[in-house]
């Protein structure tokens, strides 16, 4: 009965003459799974692969269809046939005659080939990896089985060959959405887009086949480190446009202009005098930066952390992410700029000085600090009084702290003066006592010969130790010999003719109540009267140009005085 049927079919359909590279019809006589069966009139019947067929559902035993011969025979005695070769080679005749470089064809990819896909236009053409997208796809097994347009670049048709383009159809076609969207788009409009990539300093979006840049500081109100830190390649985002370039295409956006502006209304929210809660965000040399919400940062200085302690760093009292609690003590809206006081939080502990600490109060401390010029006494936790080194004795004439007290020392003190606004309290160790030149007045008179110790060398004179007595008690003080009154011959250096701790015999030449100074002469201490009265008129000219000691004599002895402790 079948045998029947075919013969039919076959008379109904005569065979041509059989020949290679001819396209015949043929008659399909089965489906195998993933084979079709045809007969063409030949000794055998042929078989044609299933994926060669679109729609193989379709397809039933006795449809007639074109097949090309490939070979008469195999090894097996069998016709080598193919469906896709006979309809390619009956297209390429209706591509060449119909289509052109340029023209535009739907095709599906049928699979890869060495550098590209290879799609089905009605015929085989070949699309290089470069031109199947506009950046060239790491991965080419997602284009297979699909179908797109595709535009014809080259024919070539000594070798039969055709290669297409996905990508300039692509760019063709956003460079018109571009021309439309350039048309159309303006300054403040909304758009979503995609973010391409992100450098340190933004990131690029595309928008419809357009590039904007968002620049690192329109992403956020408040503090952006990185464009990563808030967005990613591939996320979508809706941006504001805030500058077009017409000649290069291009927006520039904005992220945070989408957002409410923290800064609106920023005088209501925090009024100076309120008391904020923030976190420690950056720190510079001179201070540091508290975040009290998103976009908005205030700067507490350095001279706004602490009411008694000298602040050099920040990190001295805060650290980055501490979370710290200040008073707004100034907003410039317009600058965006929000100073910050850290000390304001805590009662000023110096306006209780005034009522702790008055003049003439008898207070006691420890040494904390010298300076070349005093002693610096702390009084309780950040608040220091300095003493001077002329409040240090009435009667020693003291060049450096270290003479008179050591760092550590419990001392005990009078207040001599208070100043609030600069911070500063006057401690005098000699005020505990009464002053005692008015009896060294009564006891040293001018021409008076006395007798005393060597206790300290200058380059400008010695310093010699006398006694006095007040209140029953024996109490010493230092005289000056200059220079010019060690000896009747000219002196160079004073150590040349004097020692520590050598007794002289002098004669008081010059006494300077105000001053608390006691002049003497080594020289003039077997002068007669006449003889001291002379040189009482020349000492008396030294004193007025140089009132004894001179600012290069102050240094001198200062300098002096430093490389004996180094020695000792």
């Amino acid at each position: 009965m079948e045998s029947t049927v075919m013969e039919e079919l076959l008379a109904a359909h005569p065979m041509e003459k059989l020949k290679e590279d001819l396209v015949v019809k043929g008659i399909v006589t089965g489906i195998h799974g993933n084979e079709v069966s045809v007969d063409i009139g030949g000794k055998a019947e042929g078989v044609v692969s299933a994926l060669e067929f679109n729609d193989i559902e379709s397809l039933e035993v006795g449809s007639e269809i074109d097949v090309y011969i490939e070979r008469l025979e195999d090894k097996y005695g069998n016709p080598l046939i193919s469906h896709d070769k006979a309809l390619q080679k009956k297209n390429w005749a209706l591509i060449v005659e119909n289509c052109e470089e340029g023209s535009v064809l739907p095709g599906r990819v049928k699979g890869k080939v060495k550098g590209g896909l290879l799609v089905n236009i009605g015929v085989d053409a070949f699309l290089p990896a470069s031109q199947v997208d506009t950046q060239s796809p790491i991965n080419l097994d997602q284009y297979i089985g699909n179908t797109y347009e595709f535009k014809i670049l080259k024919i070539n048709q000594e070798r039969k060959n055709i290669i297409i383009s996905r990508r300039e159809l692509i760019e063709e076609e956003r460079q018109e959405k571009r021309r439309l969207l350039l048309n159309e788009i303006k300054v403040g409009d909304i758009c979503e887009g995609i973010i391409k990539n992100t450098t340190d300093y933004g990131a690029f979006v595309d928008i419809d086949g357009l590039d904007g840049l968002l620049h690192i500081t329109d992403m956020s109100w408040g503090r952006v480190s990185h464009p990563n830190d808030l967005v990613k390649p591939g996320q979508k985002i809706n941006v504001m446009v805030i500058g077009i370039d017409q000649k290069k295409e291009r927006f520039s956006l904005g992220l945070k202009q989408t957002m409410p502006n923290p800064w609106d209304n920023i005088e209501q929210r925090y009024p100076v005098g309120s008391k904020v809660h923030g976190k420690i965000v950056n720190m510079v040399p001179y201070g540091a930066f508290a975040e009290i919400e998103n976009g908005v940062e205030g700067l507490i200085h350095l001279t706004e952390m602490s009411w008694t302690k000298r602040i050099n760093k920040p990190n001295e009292v805060v650290r980055i992410g501490q979370e710290v609690d200040a008073i707004v003590i100034e907003i410039s809206k317009d600058e965006q700029r929000i100073a910050l006081s850290l000390k304001q939080v805590e009662e000023n502990p110096w306006e209780m000085v005034c009522r702790n600490y008055p003049v003439g109060a008898h207070v006691r401390g420890k040494i904390r600090n010298m300076t070349a010029y005093g002693a610096f006494v702390e009084l309780e936790e950040g608040i220091d009084g300095m003493i001077h080194v002329s409040d240090m004795s009435w009667t020693r004439n003291i060049s450096n702290p270290n003479e008179f007290v050591k760092k550590g020392d419990e001392v005990d003190t009078i207040v001599l003066n208070i100043d609030q606004e600069q911070q500063r309290i006057a401690l005098g160790i000699k005020q505990l006592t009464e002053d005692p030149w008015p009896e060294i007045q009564r006891k040293y008179k001018v021409g008076a010969v006395v007798t005393g110790t060597v206790t300290r060398i200058v380059p400008y004179g010695a310093f010699v130790k006398l006694e006095y007595y007040l209140e029953g008690l024996v109490h010493y003080l230092e005289g000056l010999v200059h220079i010019s009154q060690i000896s009747e011959t000219h002196v160079d250096k004073v150590k040349s003719v004097l020692s520590v701790g050598q007794e002289v015999s002098a004669r008081v030449i010059k006494i300077d109540p105000n001053d608390r100074r006691i002049g003497l002469s080594i020289k003039a201490a077997n002068y007669d009267e006449t003889a001291f009265t002379e040189e009482m008129k020349a000492f008396d000219k030294i004193k007025n140009t140089s009132e004894l000691v001179s600012l290069s004599d102050m240094f001198s002895d200062i300098d002096e005085s430093l490389s004996q402790r180094e020695e000792e």
